[in-house]
């Protein structure tokens, strides 16, 4: 007997995070603060944007450069094209929103084969809108497919993007994790995005 599809099937507008959600996590956060100077309990973004012009240029040249080589090399995570083409040939609307710049993001897309799932439109990068765990940018992507946020699910693998989703209204889901750290702020946890397309089911429609 198949097991009828999980509730969030009847979702039509989703929203995932890259790094760790869709490709195999590979930055290394604490050699990053490391190599830029920047305390183990800050956050790297606000540390950067905390400077003086000159420093965070800086800064930001060295970290540019890092992440095009990590984004460049990406590599899809388990059953990430597979949840994607899922609900693309479903006709769901599907965006990105990312801590990463947006032109790295699609350069990630591309190399792990799903750029053409994706307007370019709805892949909002650090430049786009305030980082996650912020929700601008979950409200600028309902704004521009004309639905509330409500009616969003955020899809991640940290604790940014639960409390975004949360802050938003939208659903959160939470994958790449064998368990849930963040109970409060998951509404939903599966151990990969293969688990959540499975939940799904497996037909187009």
């Amino acid at each position: 007997m198949t097991p009828s599809p999980h509730v969030l099937a009847a979702r039509r507008h989703w929203v995932f995070d890259l790094d760790g959600t869709l490709t195999v996590a590979v930055h290394d956060f604490a050699a990053i603060r490391r190599a830029l100077g920047i305390r183990a309990d800050e956050d790297i973004l606000a540390h950067i944007a905390a400077l003086p012009a000159h420093e965070a240029d800086a800064k930001r040249a060295w970290l540019l450069g890092h992440e095009h080589a990590l984004a460049q090399a990406s590599r899809p995570a388990d059953g990430a094209v597979n949840l994607v083409r899922l609900l693309a040939a479903r006709g769901c609307r599907l965006g990105i929103l990312t801590r990463n710049l947006r032109e790295l993001a699609l350069l990630s897309l591309e190399a792990i084969g799903l750029a053409d799932c994706f307007d370019p439109a709805d892949v909002l990068g650090r430049e786009d809108a305030p980082p996650k765990p912020d929700p601008a940018g979950l409200h600028r992507l309902a704004g521009h497919w004309a639905v509330e946020p409500a009616r969003l699910a955020m899809v991640g693998d940290y604790a940014y993007d639960l409390a975004c989703a949360r802050a938003a209204g939208a659903q959160a889901v939470l994958v790449s994790l064998p368990r849930n750290p963040w109970p409060d702020l998951a509404d939903w946890h599966f151990t990969d995005c293969g688990t959540l397309a499975a939940a799904l089911g497996t037909t187009a429609g």
